[in-house]
């Protein structure tokens, strides 16, 4: 888990009007709340905060929160993050507060690794769920959860109690459901007679 830093500044005008101008200032604004205090209202630099979702982990990466008064050295992470539907760009972001000895619920991506015996047999791959629903500490919350899929032949699946987990995370998700399979190819004798 990458742990990043970033400065924020707290603020006590919120509301449409204060947002735009933060905008057009190339600052976001965001709230940052959690167990135990009440909701705080901040600004962040619009790079700081593309900085803090650098690398893999993304909006999971612990964020070390730098001179906001009394959320100075506090630890976050990303709980929601709004984004223009047209620009893509940041709107608002929503920062939780962690107790580093308390554990979380996050979204974490599933990376495939490896070719399936079933694919070079033309076969073809079938990511059915791109990310898994995890609980575990901060300090351990994965980048990514590695699946092998190597041995993956055609008409077979790997499910979600299959998956081998870091030591300290726990999969929130339904243990029978398929997370990638390989499916048979239709013969091309077949599509041409259809």
């Amino acid at each position: 888990m990458q742990q990043k830093l970033m400065h924020v500044e707290l603020r006590s005008k919120t509301g449409k009007g204060i947002s735009r101008q933060l905008r057009m200032a190339d600052m976001v604004p965001g709230v940052v709340y959690g167990k135990g205090m009440d909701p705080m209202a901040v600004s962040i630099k619009y790079r700081d905060l593309q900085a803090a979702m650098a690398g893999e982990g993304g909006q999971n990466n612990l964020i070390t929160l730098v001179g906001g008064g009394s959320l100075d050295q506090s630890m976050a992470i990303i709980a929601d993050l709004q984004r223009d539907a047209v620009k893509g760009t940041y709107k608002h972001v929503d920062l939780h507060r962690v107790n580093m000895n308390e554990k979380l619920r996050v979204t974490v991506p599933i990376a495939l690794k490896g070719t399936a015996i079933g694919v070079k047999e033309g076969g073809l791959l079938d990511l059915a769920h791109h990310e898994l629903h995890v609980e575990c500490l901060p300090g351990n919350i994965p980048d990514h959860i590695e699946i092998d899929i190597t041995e993956l032949k055609i008409a077979h699946s790997i499910h979600v109690n299959e998956i081998p987990l870091p030591e300290g995370v726990k999969i929130l998700d339904n243990p029978k459901i398929p997370i990638v399979s390989v499916l048979g190819r239709i013969k091309e004798e077949e599509v041409t007679a259809a």
